[in-house]
């Protein structure tokens, strides 16, 4: 008796490669997912020859062979690391603060052509033969956070065709997943201020007008900023930018000020998808059926975000300044503990990102809400265009 047609019995498994396009015999984790599509892909050339007849071809010749598709599921704090690993190549652990057991897993770009090959494993059940596909890569991967739902990543892959392998065994890891209270929005001019780093010098007393700024507030600071210092009441943040050298609070000072530490804004956003592309090209060789590899050309990153519209000094100010802006995007499962003190977590940091399109449609007895598309650039003065950290129990990928 044959299995037919339940779709959900096929299991989808990732493991990294020791060596390049060598497949490795287990999977590390076994994926749970929304959707699946892991389908072998070929080419043909076509013998089209006048033979004195008015069909059109005599012959197609397989001239190429490789596996294609796309992985779709819940964002979870252990698996999606070696997706992640995948995607930008570059990587760096290290234990997380105060902890003996929980690790900080740093995603930055590799500046490489190859960045780390995967093997992926497909149990099917339904045709019962199982496959692995070596030299397997993440071309793009589409990050997801909308109301109501489980944070959602969609993974493009490529891959060395299929080969058939005998039954595997999955077993699924108990992993933590994200949903979107648990994300924070943080926003700032430059990635100190991103990072809350910033600081400076200026004098205030018992006033809100803050003069003699030792970096210019116009080109440091966004409105909205949190501050901090000697005689700055707690929740205090940055009311207006008056000029180069001096900025108003929203609250007075209780006395003299000296060094003020800003934090950067949050903003609460009602849904956003972040986009970050590796540009994946076939390395097609002669004497070769399949491609010789998959070469990652240029890394972009790219994001849309909505957030109730309240403001100019939000978004709109940037965009027609234009002005970059610091982005971070945190998601941290407060609800589960890791270690002593830990929460998994995951955030993503572009230190230069710029405002390419800002929407306010106005409708009727609607709320008025605010669209934004940004894409991030290369910091020269922070060599960073984008990075990913995952927080953890996994010693190492």
């Amino acid at each position: 008796m044959t299995t037919k047609g339940i779709g959900r019995l096929v299991q989808v498994g990732i493991a990294k490669e020791t060596t390049r396009g060598t497949a490795v015999s287990s999977a590390s984790y076994w994926n749970p997912w929304n959707d699946l599509t892991l389908d072998e892909k070929k080419e043909f050339a076509t013998d089209a020859q006048a033979y004195g007849i008015i069909e059109d071809n005599v012959n197609l010749t397989q001239i190429k062979k490789w596996a294609q598709g796309s992985l779709t599921g819940n964002f979870l704090d252990q698996s999606s690391g070696l997706l992640l690993y995948s995607l930008f190549g570059g990587y760096a652990v290290g234990t997380h603060s105060g902890e003996s057991a929980v690790y900080d897993h740093t995603f930055s770009i590799g500046e490489s052509a190859q960045h780390q090959s995967l093997t992926f494993f497909l149990h099917d059940p339904l045709s019962a033969v199982d496959y692995s596909y070596a030299n397997g890569v993440v071309e793009k991967l589409e990050l997801n956070i909308a109301l109501k739902k489980f944070i959602e990543f969609t993974a493009t892959l490529k891959s060395q065709s299929g080969v058939a392998q005998s039954s595997f065994t999955p077993s699924t890891t108990s992993e933590n997943r994200f949903v979107p209270q648990y994300l924070a929005a943080k926003f700032a001019l430059n990635y100190a201020g991103l990072q809350g780093t910033l600081t400076c010098t200026g004098t205030a007393a018992s006033t809100i007008h803050v003069t003699g700024c030792s970096i210019n507030p116009q080109t440091n600071l966004k409105v909205g900023m949190g501050v901090s210092g000697t005689n700055i009441p707690v929740g205090a943040t940055v009311a207006k930018i008056v000029s180069a050298t001096a900025y108003d609070l929203s609250v007075a000072t209780t006395g003299a000020i000296g060094t003020q530490t800003f934090t950067p804004v949050s903003i609460a956003l009602k849904s956003a998808k972040i986009t970050i592309n590796a540009n994946v090209e076939d390395q097609d060789v002669l004497g070769n059926l399949s491609p010789a590899d998959f070469l990652n050309k240029e890394f972009s990153v790219e994001a849309t975000m909505e957030a109730i519209y309240q403001n100019e000094s939000d978004f709109k100010t940037q965009f027609m300044g234009p002005t970059p802006l610091a982005i971070r995007l945190d998601i941290k499962n407060t609800d589960v503990t890791l270690g002593t003190s830990t929460n998994p977590e995951l955030y993503i940091d572009m230190p230069k990102c710029t405002i390419q399109e800002f929407g306010r449609p106005f409708k009727l007895k609607d709320l008025v809400y605010q669209t934004i598309k940004v894409k991030a650039s290369y910091s020269v003065p922070d060599t960073l265009l984008a990075k990913m950290v995952l927080t953890n129990t996994v010693s190492s990928y």
